[in-house]
């Protein structure tokens, strides 16, 4: 039997290919190595190529959904504090899909769909897949276990399979080439008779059981960070924490669980053996039990002398688990990043969304992290519904002070998280607009537009950030520009636009050498923010002090008859 498992391509403004290895496929193809070794196992990640072409993007027709965003994403802006522009399609095309899985003949296509705003592109794909071939379709992944009648439901899926995959796979293709008794395979979905039909989720294997990922289908040089190869590693699964706007009990269950640090260990050796790099860290809570963390960088530290790899954890670090001692460790192990999500700096928005986390530990970590040579992210969410605005720009101020760059994450509903619970049921059209670049919830605290002028005040913090202000020195934001203008192009154009914004009170797009009013730009919400600042700290450890600055700039204002307030 040969059964063919397939990422498909995705849409959207922009794409983070680096963070789409297609892993879970590989967890099952590993699996069923090892429990069914007489089904032939194939991956095609047509996200990221056909064959050994890298797949690339192409413009496509913004969706209906989406065309609001042309007034907030009106022209390809070449600036610092650009947002978005066209809409494209990453990965191969539907007719490449289908020629190619017509090639490989399978019995089998299983289909992942992981994230909800993509989830058309995975039904297209089945699509493809069922005009060039009578072949039963299987679907999983997080977005068919968040939505499963809405993809069972679709005229070319078959079979759905909810939460972990390994042990309900291997339990249906034992069925599926056998008895077809489905009713008996934990987790599956299907249909009869036209019915849709929807097992109870069982237990997965205990996570130590399970064989490593298989890549043996992925090309290295399709996965590269900073020009090596890269390959994701998954020590635990599911998440002790309950934040209210996070999903992944919904796919992995509320029993957090973690490998043994020596399968974890003896997984990195191989991958490095096979020409592997860098290995990025995928967990949800990477670092909840800090004494096997501890143990797995000991043990790193020791397999590599050579100090030739690096390790990552994109996906973030939970900064409430870290300690000096981790972080000591986790920097001689080969740590460069430390991904850290703040959500907010408001006590009362962290405890309605359930975030066990405080200032006073982010403060350490992110201190002592930038001491130690980390290059931190921290990353902010914009636009929960329980927040006012007040408070999104009170974490902002709070931010900008950090030697961290600023993430901002445009708050998006997912599907089936605890937070979606308080708004009316979602249609297909809402879960298509569950991606950051739709700002799709505004509310009764916020706007689209301050969400929209949100995001853009953070990369202009982002651009006064990267000045080269040596650790320990301040400067006036005059002498700030004055260093950004020497830094290139784009840099001299950035100080050019925030002039422009100071003098003019707009803020413009840099065209073709030209500059363009961005007119759903909310000038009071870049004073709001500014107008708080004391220091906006940058990457290198210097500061830019705004006392004088934002002194002169208000008595300007009130000699010009600007109320600062308003937009």
């Amino acid at each position: 039997m040969r059964l063919l498992l397939i990422q498909p391509p995705v849409e959207d403004f922009y794409d983070t290919d680096i963070r789409l290895q297609p892993i879970g496929l590989c967890y099952l193809k590993g699996a069923i190595q090892k429990f069914l070794p007489d089904v032939e196992v194939i991956i095609r990640d047509f996200h990221r190529g056909l064959g050994n072409k890298l797949a690339g993007r192409r413009t496509v027709p913004i969706p209906p959904e989406l065309k609001y965003l042309k007034e907030y994403y009106p022209v390809p802006d070449k600036s610092p504090f650009s947002t978005f522009f066209e809409y494209f399609h990453f990965g191969a095309s539907y007719e490449d899909i289908a020629e190619e899985v017509k090639s490989i003949r399978p019995d089998l296509v299983g289909i992942s769909s992981l994230f909800s705003p993509y989830y058309r592109e995975a039904l297209k794909t089945a699509d493809a897949v069922k005009q060039v071939l009578d072949v039963p379709v299987l679907m999983g992944g997080s977005h068919v276990s968040a939505c499963p009648e809405l993809m069972l439901s679709h005229k070319s899926v078959d079979f759905i399979i909810r939460g972990e995959g390994e042990k309900p796979l291997c339990d249906f293709l034992n069925e599926f080439q056998t008895n077809k008794r489905y009713a008996l395979v934990d987790s599956l979905g299907w249909k009869e008779n036209g019915e849709l039909r929807l097992n109870p989720i069982g237990e997965n294997y205990p996570i130590h059981e399970l064989p490593p990922p298989d890549l043996s289908s992925l090309k290295k040089e399709h996965y590269l960070f900073e020009g090596k190869p890269m390959r994701f590693i998954i020590t635990s699964r599911s998440c002790p924490h309950r934040c209210s706007f996070c999903s992944v009990h919904t796919t992995f269950g509320t029993k957090y669980r973690r490998n043994t640090v020596e399968n974890v260990l003896s997984e990195i050796k191989d991958s490095y053996e096979l020409g592997y790099r860098v290995f990025d860290f995928e967990d949800d809570n990477l670092t909840f039990f800090r004494p096997e963390m501890k143990q797995l960088c000991e043990e790193l530290i020791a397999a590599f002398p050579k100090k030739d790899v690096q390790f990552v954890a994109m996906n973030g670090i939970s900064y409430i688990s870290l300690d000096s001692e981790l972080l000591h460790l986790m920097k001689e192990a080969g740590f460069t990043n430390l991904n850290l999500a703040l959500v907010s700096s408001d006590k009362l928005v962290r405890e309605t969304t359930k975030r066990p986390h405080t200032i006073e530990k982010y403060l350490q970590i992110v201190n002592e992290g930038f001491d130690l040579g980390f290059q931190i992210t921290s990353y902010q969410i914009l636009g929960l519904p329980m927040e006012s605005l007040d408070s999104m720009i009170q974490t902002l101020r709070f931010n900008a002070a950090q030697p961290v760059l600023m993430g901002a994450s445009l708050f998006y509903l997912t599907p089936n998280s605890p937070i979606a619970s308080g708004f009316p049921e979602r249609n297909e059209s809402d879960i298509f607009l569950s991606r950051l670049t739709s700002m799709a919830i505004p509310s009764e605290h916020f706007e689209r537009e301050d969400l929209y002028s949100l995001f853009i005040v953070t990369r202009i913090l982002n651009f006064l950030k990267s000045a080269p202000i040596p650790k320990g020195e301040s400067v006036s934001l005059e002498e700030a520009l004055g260093i950004l203008e020497t830094s290139g192009i784009r840099s001299l154009t950035g100080v050019r636009l925030f002039r422009k914004l100071i003098e003019e009170r707009v803020l413009y797009a840099s065209v073709n050498s030209e500059f363009v009013s961005l007119d759903r730009f909310r000038y009071g919400i870049f004073e709001r923010v500014f107008s708080g600042l004391e220091i906006v700290t940058t990457l290198s450890g210097g500061t830019i002090d705004l006392q004088e600055w934002n002194l002169g700039h208000m008595e300007n204002a009130v000699k010009s008859g600007f109320d600062s307030t308003s937009d």
